[in-house]
């Protein structure tokens, strides 16, 4: 299948597992996703990175599809052999990107764990304001995911840059064009913040966007509250929750974006299973139309 998305400044693709790479890649491309993240939990494990970027990019071919990113997901700050593992694929992924084709390393910021995010900062100077140099000198960006992974302000294991305060701590203290954001509203939304005014805030440093959304049942959020014993708010497939992708397209639109968005599958409590490349598929279709569908010429 050959895409024409020359043209479009805002593509839509998913999230392919490191582990899965080019077998994957090759079975869901005739679906139509204009690109794909290639991301890693924790560390690299065995991969060989040449190998892998070598089969990827054959498998992408001439479809017109691209590599948006690569990422890993772990604690970067921390010094256990897992999280000093991390940090290598930190390095590895910023030296290998080019070999994808794509300019972007993405992961979450790490933390002290079990401390208030701000006895972070000093540490996330340390190891981000190295990478941040050893990235601009390869012509990579680095995009930080703003999923809490269940910690707080106060206290927590893997990323502290799940709040717009803690973001302007990190920008000050590594104050480099080529740190930013790899958003999503979902994780806003958990936390009963609105995504729409945020977005419009920050579009400037957002390199990245995670493609998911947020159901929020806000009869049990008014009957129980965010701490009792009813779940209140649901990770989903872009098309199936709360978000009105129009609008958040059209604020990145406003505000110069140009990237992609990669949808974060695996997540849908309805759409998972039998039916996740059905749900995925759904949201591929419905992110093309609130983009405006394909991007048409004018007339001369």
């Amino acid at each position: 299948m050959k895409l024409d998305v020359k043209n479009e400044a805002i593509r839509i693709g998913t999230l392919v597992p490191g582990d899965k790479g080019a077998p994957y890649i090759k079975q869901i491309l005739p679906h139509g996703f204009e690109s794909f993240s290639i991301t890693f939990w924790q560390t690299l494990g065995d991969t060989d990175i040449k190998k892998l970027a070598h089969e990827v990019m054959e498998a992408i071919d001439d479809s017109g599809a691209f590599i948006s990113s690569v990422g890993v997901f772990g604690n970067p700050l921390e010094t256990q052999q897992t999280d000093l593992q991390t940090l290598d694929g930190w390095k590895i992924l910023i030296d290998n990107a080019h070999l994808f084709g794509a300019d972007i390393v993405a992961g979450f910021t790490g933390r002290v764990r079990g401390k208030p995010i701000d006895q972070s900062i000093e540490r996330f100077k340390q190891v981000f304001g190295n990478l941040a140099k050893r990235a601009a000198d390869k012509g990579i960006r680095l995009a930080f995911e703003n999923c809490d992974m269940g910690g707080t302000w106060e206290s927590g294991d893997w990323n502290i840059a799940h709040n717009p305060t803690a973001w302007e701590m990190m920008f000050n203290a590594v104050p480099e064009p080529n740190l930013g954001l790899e958003w999503e509203p979902c994780h806003q939304m958990v936390s009963l913040i609105d995504p729409i005014p945020q977005l419009r805030k920050w579009v400037s440093k957002i390199f990245h966007l995670h493609g998911k959304c947020c159901t929020i049942h806000w009869d049990v959020v008014q009957e129980f509250g965010i701490h009792g014993p009813k779940q209140f708010a649901f990770h989903r497939t872009p098309g199936f929750g709360d978000c009105n992708w129009t609008d958040i397209i059209s604020e990145l639109r406003w505000g110069g974006f140009a990237g992609s968005i990669d949808i974060e599958g695996w997540h849908d409590p309805v759409y998972r299973g039998d039916l996740e490349m059905t749900g995925q598929v759904h949201s591929l279709n419905y992110l093309k139309r609130c983009r405006g569908g394909s991007f048409v010429p004018n007339p001369k």
